[in-house]
């Protein structure tokens, strides 16, 4: 619990500038399609998703599995890389989706449920994250820090359910705990209330309104200026 307690006051302290060993990130577009990429230690990839042997370096997720756990679970994998933070490997998944009502529950994504659904002119997105049963414990050199799930929403945000910062800027909604407390079970609820309509189409739709208006006004000034010279032209021939 202490440990927890000065993960979220650093979290606090950096800000945008956080960086997780395990998390989901979703760019999501209103159809209910979009991208989603995953990052983590290793070993947490066992714990979480069952990939490897999360007590066993020798046997750790490899990238090769990740992406064949990914497209087994119907997504179009972009990219799989294994990177490293201060000393530490972390492996990379970015995959496209069709459907994120599908993910959770897939072979990729026991750790989550998630859907979104419409309730008239809004959308609802919910769900939680949480360990799935048998995996086992990599250890408590794997248990400090921050884990979280975060999305890209595509509209405007009416409410959230508890996003740690709020809607940040670039309409961002984040929900995070210790590695220690998802690793002990913790539960990880996100929700958002989001416009049905994207804030690039609206936008889109403004541009092309703002623009038809501008021709329309323009062409109403060109005619009565045509007007004008006919009607001046004709007094002319009558003097």
């Amino acid at each position: 619990m202490r440990a927890f307690a000065l993960s979220l006051l650093l979290a606090a302290s950096l800000k945008g500038c956080v960086a997780y060993e395990y998390e989901h990130e979703f760019w999501l577009r209103v159809d209910g399609s979009g991208t989603v990429n995953v990052t983590g230690r290793p070993a947490l990839w066992g714990a979480f998703k069952g990939l490897g042997d999360p007590r066993d370096p020798a046997a750790h997720a490899t990238r090769e599995q990740a992406r064949a756990l990914f497209e087994r679970s119907g997504l179009s994998v972009r990219r799989v890389t294994l990177t490293e933070r201060q000393g530490q490997p972390y492996l990379f998944v970015s995959a496209d989706f069709d459907d994120v009502n599908k993910l959770g529950g897939t072979p990729a994504f026991p750790d989550l449920t998630i859907g979104l659904r419409r309730e008239g002119e809004h959308l609802v997105l919910e769900g939680d994250w949480v360990r799935p049963g048998a995996t086992g414990d990599p250890g408590p050199e794997h248990h400090e820090g921050l884990m979280a799930v975060r999305f890209h929403l595509p509209s405007r945000v009416y409410a959230h359910k508890n996003a740690f910062e709020g809607v940040e800027r670039g309409n961002i909604t984040s929900w995070r705990q210790g590695v220690a407390s998802a690793l002990g079970g913790g539960k990880l609820e996100f929700g958002a209330t989001l416009d049905s309509r994207s804030i690039l189409g609206t936008t889109a739709t403004l541009f092309a309104v703002t623009i038809g208006l501008g021709v329309s006004i323009l062409a109403f000034f060109l005619w009565w200026a045509w007007r004008k010279g006919r009607r001046e032209a004709a007094a002319g021939r009558g003097v």
